[in-house]
């Protein structure tokens, strides 16, 4: 038989709550870690622009470098490199924007949709100006992402303009192998 333990007046077995204090503590810890890892979204400036879907955006006063969420521009120096990142530095460069967290990447990153005040959302409107695909490996069922590929494709925006684009995930994979 299990021994009970009172306290103000409440009688519990010691295993509960010993459960109970372990979770209150995994709780605190949680919520005391940067980033608030039990936050799924938060707001802040754009400082930086790394690249075309990498971005500082100023989270409780630190610079939190953010990956848009299904999305994969040109790398610098490959071709359409740099029309993706100043298409992104004039879309949200010095900006108040709502981040949407997804989780980290496997860099440890923040993977996000990055929503600007008026509801427009950074990534999608990169894969709708051309100057990003579709990152199916991770967004294999957004349909949005999908539709606004096809469409950049078929009107031959941006980088589609050229007659074979060489993917970044491509491009990264031979510049390792050089």
């Amino acid at each position: 038989m299990q021994s009970l333990k009172e306290d103000d007046g409440i009688r519990e077995a010691p295993a509960t709550y010993r459960i109970r204090l372990l979770v209150l503590l995994l709780l605190a810890l949680l919520v005391s870690l940067p980033g608030g890892a039990l936050a799924d979204e938060f707001s802040g400036r754009v400082v930086t622009i790394t690249d075309g879907n990498t971005i500082k955006v100023l989270h409780k006063g630190v610079a939190e470098r953010i990956r848009l969420y299904g999305v994969d521009c040109p790398e610098e120096g490959q071709p359409f490199g740099t029309p993706a990142k100043r298409f992104t530095a004039a879309m949200v460069y010095g900006k108040d924007v709502t981040v949407r967290t997804h989780g980290l990447g496997q860099d440890g990153l923040t993977v996000g949709d990055v929503i600007l005040p008026d509801g427009t959302n950074l990534g999608r409107e990169l894969v709708k100006a051309g100057w990003a695909w579709w990152y199916r490996k991770y967004a294999p069922r957004d349909e949005v992402l999908r539709k606004l590929e096809s469409e950049a494709r078929r009107a031959k925006r941006g980088l589609w303009a050229d007659k074979n684009p060489i993917p970044p995930w491509e491009w990264r994979n031979r510049k390792r192998a050089q």
